[in-house]
């Protein structure tokens, strides 16, 4: 995997939570709000200081996280 150069973990930042390159934006919140259907221009209006590539690394480590540290969901 290609180094992700804009994912900070800072204890001092959001209690030590993945975020976008230092700011008080998680990669959850990034991630969750394309969950919940909301587009990269979106995203990108509601927080102006994010840019493109910082989306698309959430994105990639969101994805890696999940394939280190994945946990199995239960079927109902």
């Amino acid at each position: 995997m290609k180094s992700l150069t804009r994912i900070t973990l800072d204890p001092a930042v959001m209690g030590g939570k993945p975020c976008i390159r230092g700011l008080r934006v998680t990669v959850g919140t990034v991630v969750g709000l394309l969950a919940a259907g909301h587009s990269t221009t979106h995203i990108l209006e509601t927080y102006p200081y994010l840019e493109e590539d910082d989306i698309r690394e959430a994105l990639a480590y969101a994805a890696w996280r999940t394939e280190e540290f994945g946990s199995p969901i239960s079927h109902s």
